[in-house]
């Protein structure tokens, strides 16, 4: 459920908090008052766009936090999914609006609007001002038919997706394929001169690097053997070189260690350096002999480079990517060279990828249909209950003619509202406040089947009046015994339905105005029906009409 709302310096709203209840929240005030207000920052919480205005006057940021207290083990799994604190099912949605950008977060942590979306769609479900304008929509009625029967096809419906994406692939693949004999003969004789082109060259992974390195080697040849060849010297046993230095240390000590028993010692460390130079000096003698003459390797190795670049240059930019270009001619020359038999694998591929298409379309549109039928039968009962005194409720099926990811149905509600009346589409029957309370209907149906909490209702009386006011808040304290419903009304009917009744109010002190909300007590709600019923004058038979109302719906209730 909905916990609190937080709302600091968003449009006419200084700083407002509200604490929800459980079952039916019920906010009401004068027009004007900034209701919607509240419902609006509630969805920009949840990621709806606001215009660059929705600042209040002198403000250089605005806040919106969201509470929410939730045992549900599928938004828990979620949440372990995103990587997201659980907290104990307290999920706190976060929205900081600043000039030009805006940061969410859920329980203290960065997120994108997705992860917002993803979270906010187990959590909330809102019923805007105009929401039900979407029932003149076809595709909203699929989609409705959809969540009922979620259990049933959600599975199917992500394979089918993710074949029927194969299956324009597949598609697209059969039709590209169709070339003349000439254009084949060209493409063969083009793959064949790359292939050929790339498989002479005895590609190894990696020899680049190796030629690089005996490049730069072989390019500085002389100035390596002039250097090389002092160290030589200054190491060697010519005259006052290192060795023959050393050599002459040796010999001397050998004497000494005929006086001294420790330069025996010393006199071995020396030997061992002596070994030590003669051995460096035997190394740097090979590697001399190595580098002699280093023009004909150099010669070979930057032609070798050379051909590896051009080849870098036409296939791909590191040896790796030309031998797996040169794997994919091999594979399409060969396909060139059957065509016949490249084709009829690809007809092969579409046919089969397009009857399991086909199947799945079938299998969808049959659970649909049935699910349909019980759908349609529990909205009407809704709508009866909706003061829908004789109403039919019907949904019609047509098959379009091309498949796609969502099926191929074509499916649209019919309704008749009045005794002998034809079923027609929705759009050419029902009026502002018909859609209003279908939408109703249909609202309270799937929320039995949805493990969603909260549920919102901005204006839903649009329209109506009576009987049928009385009727539609008997409906949203039915859907109250088993979710969280937080209402904003016009009509006494639904207001006195409230379990929590919250009144807000504009204020202003000549130079600025603030919206503000306060939770009503039993008397403070009798006082607030009192308004609504009596509008500018509250005489004492409206407060005992409004205390009447309130016990009446207090009893319907019980």
């Amino acid at each position: 459920m909905l916990v609190s709302l937080h709302v600091k310096n968003f449009a006419i709203i200084d700083e407002v908090e509200i604490y929800f209840k459980d079952h039916l929240n019920i906010l009401s005030g004068e027009t004007g008052a900034g209701k919607s207000i509240i419902i609006g920052s509630i969805n920009a919480a949840l990621g709806a766009r606001v215009s660059k205005d929705i600042l209040r006057s002198g403000a250089d940021y605005a806040l919106i936090e969201l509470v929410f207290n939730t045992k549900n083990e599928a938004i828990h799994r979620l949440m372990d999914e995103l990587d997201l604190p659980w907290n104990e099912g307290n999920i706190i949605i976060t929205r900081k609006i600043m000039a030009g950008r805006s940061t969410f977060k859920i329980n203290c942590e960065n997120v994108i609007i997705s992860t917002i979306s993803k979270i906010a769609g187990m959590l909330i479900d809102i019923h805007g001002q105009h929401e039900h304008q979407s029932l003149l929509h076809k595709a909203k009625h699929l989609e409705i038919v959809d969540r009922f029967a979620k259990d049933e096809i959600a599975s199917l419906k992500e394979e089918l997706e993710h074949n029927y994406r194969e299956y324009i692939k597949a598609k697209k693949e059969y039709e590209q394929a169709g070339m003349d004999e000439e254009k084949r003969k060209r493409e063969i004789s083009f793959l064949e001169y790359e292939v050929n082109e790339i498989n002479e060259a005895k590609l190894i992974i990696g020899e680049d690097d190796e030629l690089e390195t005996s490049f730069r080697k072989l390019a500085n040849a002389s100035t390596i053997a002039e250097g090389v060849q002092s160290v030589y010297r200054l190491t060697g046993y010519d005259s006052s070189s290192c060795g023959d230095t050393m050599g002459r240390a040796v010999r001397q000590l050998i004497k000494l260690s005929e006086y001294d028993e420790k330069i025996q010692i010393i006199l071995k460390q020396a030997n061992d350096i002596d070994d030590l130079l003669n051995d460096l000096n035997r190394d740097i003698s090979e590697y001399i002999s190595d580098i002699e003459n280093p023009e004909e390797e150099l010669r070979g190795v930057t032609d070798r480079l050379d051909m590896i670049n051009r080849l870098k240059a036409k296939y791909g930019d590191s040896i790796d990517k030309i031998i797996k270009y040169g794997e994919e001619c091999e594979e399409k020359l060969g396909r060139y060279q059957d065509y016949d038999g490249y084709v009829e694998g690809l007809r092969r591929t579409l046919s089969s990828i397009e009857t399991k298409v086909k199947e799945q379309c079938e299998k969808l549109s049959l659970i649909r249909r049935n699910k349909a039928k019980l759908l349609t039968k529990e909205i009407k009962e809704s709508l009866l209950s909706l003061n829908f005194l004789d109403v039919k409720f019907e949904m019609v099926f047509k098959q379009s003619t091309n498949y796609s990811a969502n099926g191929y149905d074509d499916a649209e509600f019919i309704i008749s509202t009045n005794p002998g009346e034809n079923l027609r589409p929705l759009s050419s029957v029902a009026s502002g406040g018909e859609l209003s309370r279908i939408m109703l209907g249909i609202k309270s149906v799937l929320a039995q089947k949805d493990d969603i909490e909260t549920m919102i209702f901005d204006e839903i009386d649009a329209g109506i009046s009576g009987r049928t006011a009385q009727k539609v808040s008997e409906q949203l304290a039915h859907i109250a015994k088993e979710h969280q419903v937080i209402c904003i009304t016009h009509l006494a009917q639904i207001a006195a339905m409230a379990d929590a009744h919250y009144r807000i109010e504009k204020e202003t002190d000549g130079k600025t105005t603030q919206t503000t909300i306060k939770e009503l007590s039993y008397d403070g709600s009798i006082e607030e029906l009192s308004r609504i019923l009596g509008g500018a004058e509250i005489t004492d038979r409206v407060k005992e009409s409004a205390k009447e109302m309130k016990e009446l719906a207090t009893a319907s209730k019980k």
